[in-house]
């Protein structure tokens, strides 16, 4: 494979193919052209996958760039159109076909649903900028420091210009969530300065001193931000559907292999209503003389006394279900792999209200994933009935092992970069839900209560089938979605208006999960039947994860061999295991 200089890593391409088609090199040149370009442009994005040549910088986020940035891609659309498939080898063919369908689900969201364009941001983007610097520990925290303090004073600049987007009128809703993220990133920008007061003498005094001058203006700066944001709410619309033509094409370009929205919400009710079933028949196992309600009560009320417990419960389980997949030889975990469990940072909470994951940086020297949770959403005081005990070891598997972090560590090792940056959502939200219920069938905490948190996660992800599709074709509210979801899930009510919200700009992601899910226990059934006793549970998982985050559509053609030297026959063996060790 051949290395190329960027930014001080060195980049990779897909494996050459056995038999090279004349055309691949050229092909792999135009990719890596775009990834250069994009990587470069997007600070953040460089440090997300540890390209730390950019750490000190902001990217341009003004309207003129976005603008420039889709005639840059429509051009490189046309560049990938004007190849002759037949000079190309089956490798390449098949990731000709992947950088396509990527490029033009980024160009379609970017031009015609326009969210961006919409949805004010600055001090929110600001945060997302600080917080891998300050949670990777790919380099010392001093040197780190200096980075962050460096785009803490390009800070006023970056904020600004995020004003020339809003060209339109902006959406209400998206403007009290970036209010309240101006609200809560000083809070983090604090937390950085404690930590590098806990430095002492490791940070330079003169170091500190810069870091608090920074710090202090992209305050003022967020202050201004977000004054700028009040003054213009009072002409902010609510009318953020995209509608039924724009969300049916999106969906067309996600690539499901035909399904269209009703399809998916007939599969979201029917989901809705197994799930509803198989809760009722857990609770009646934990006590048959109460009450579904009362059951439910009584498990969410076995919780940890404190979230700093809590968060031990998450690693601990986390750990459990590692070594569960090791003894059990369900799927290959290398040696190397890191994740570390923290509390979400207070300017996340609005729009994380339960858990999340951050994926390791590709090319960091030892990379680590970043899991976490979220303590409260606005300070309510029952917040830790959400991580009562069995609820953390369903999310220790969605968000761990087998879940996003094994899923996304073994993704980050593929070395073709169109892979670097497809991130189908139906494939990674659906592992995590799969995840779930394979460890049930793999005997991992298959207790009554487990199943009924198993069945109250899968209620919330089949409700967001639902609501993804009736929010934006503009049939429900979201206050309605508030409402069914603490209907149907018991959440509190904070998280659940928190889940509306971050429903509103994220049209076709929210369905992912459940409907991956759904997609990926059928495409298991189908490799079972087309390998019969061939089949292996492990060399299924070890095929799926070793081909990157791709859509199930993807993964489909993969197995059946397309775009590799030889069909796989999903009991390939894996490397022998190696001893594991505490992540």
């Amino acid at each position: 494979m051949t290395a190329r200089s960027f930014g001080g890593v060195e980049l990779t391409r897909a494996t050459p193919a056995a038999i090279p088609g004349p055309l691949d090199d050229r092909l792999y040149d135009l990719v890596e052209s775009r990834f250069r370009r994009v990587v470069e442009s997007e600070p953040t994005l460089a440090t997300l996958l540890g390209i730390h040549a950019w750490d000190h910088e902001l990217a341009d986020p003004s309207r003129e760039r976005v603008l420039a940035d889709i005639q840059r891609d429509k051009a490189h659309v046309a560049s990938l159109e004007g190849f002759d498939p037949a000079g190309l080898s089956p490798e390449a063919r098949f990731e000709r076909e992947l950088e396509l369908h990527h490029v033009r689900l980024a160009i379609y969201r970017a031009e015609t649903v326009r969210v961006w364009e919409r949805r004010s941001t600055g001090a929110s983007a600001l945060g997302d900028a600080l917080f891998p610097l300050f949670t990777r520990d790919f380099a010392p925290l001093p040197e780190r420091l200096e980075s962050i303090a460096a785009r803490l004073e390009a800070a006023p600049v970056f904020l600004a210009a995020y004003r020339s987007r809003a060209v339109v009128p902006q959406v209400a809703p998206w403007l009290e969530i970036e209010l309240n993220a101006s609200r809560n990133v000083p809070r983090f920008l604090d937390e950085i300065v404690a930590a590098a007061e806990m430095q002492g003498a490791d940070v330079a005094a003169a170091d500190r001193r810069r870091l608090g001058g920074a710090v202090e203006r992209a305050k003022k700066a967020i202050e201004d931000q977000a004054e700028w944001l009040l003054e213009i709410l009072p002409d902010a619309t609510s009318d953020w559907p995209i509608g039924r033509e724009r969300y049916d094409e999106l969906l067309r370009l996600r690539a499901f292999d035909g399904l269209d929205a009703d399809a998916i919400l007939e599969i979201g009710w029917q989901q809705l209503e197994r799930n509803h079933a198989d809760r009722a028949a857990a609770a009646r196992k934990i006590d048959p003389a109460a009450t579904e309600a009362e059951v439910i009560a009584r498990v969410k009320a076995d919780h940890p006394s404190t979230f700093e417990a809590a968060l031990e419960g998450y690693r601990d389980d986390m750990r459990r279900a590692r070594q569960h997949l090791i003894d059990h030889d369900i799927v290959t975990v290398p040696p190397d792999e890191r994740v570390e469990v923290i509390a979400t940072p207070p300017y996340l909470r609005g729009v994380m209200p339960f858990a999340a994951y951050f994926e390791p940086a590709r090319w960091d020297p030892a990379p680590v994933g970043v899991y976490v949770v979220t303590p409260s959403v606005d300070d309510h005081p029952d917040a830790l009935r959400e991580h009562y005990r069995a609820s953390i070891s369903n999310t220790s598997i969605h968000e761990a092992y087998p879940g996003h972090h094994l899923q996304l560590a073994l993704a980050a090792r593929h070395p073709s970069l169109t892979r670097a940056q497809v991130d189908a959502p139906e494939f990674v939200e659906g592992w995590g839900m799969y995840s779930e219920q394979m460890m049930r069938e793999q005997s991992f905490d298959d207790g009554p209560e487990f199943r009924l948190a198993l069945a109250t996660d899968a209620i919330w992800r089949a409700a967001r089938i639902i609501l993804d599709v009736r929010m934006h074709r503009g049939e429900v509210s979201i206050e309605e979605a508030t409402d069914f979801l603490v209907a149907h899930t018991s959440f509190e009510r904070p998280n659940a208006l928190a889940e509306a919200r971050r429903y509103t700009y994220t049209p076709t992601y929210n369905l992912s999960y459940l409907l991956g899910k759904v997609l990926l226990l059928q495409l298991r059934e189908e490799e079972h039947r087309r390998l019969d006793s061939a089949f292996s549970l492990r060399g299924f998982h070890d095929a799926l994860l070793r081909g990157g985050s791709l859509p199930i559509s993807f993964h489909r053609r993969a197995l059946h061999g397309e775009g590799s030297s030889g069909p796989s026959d999903g009991a390939v063996s894996a490397p022998a295991r190696a001893p594991a060790r505490p992540a």
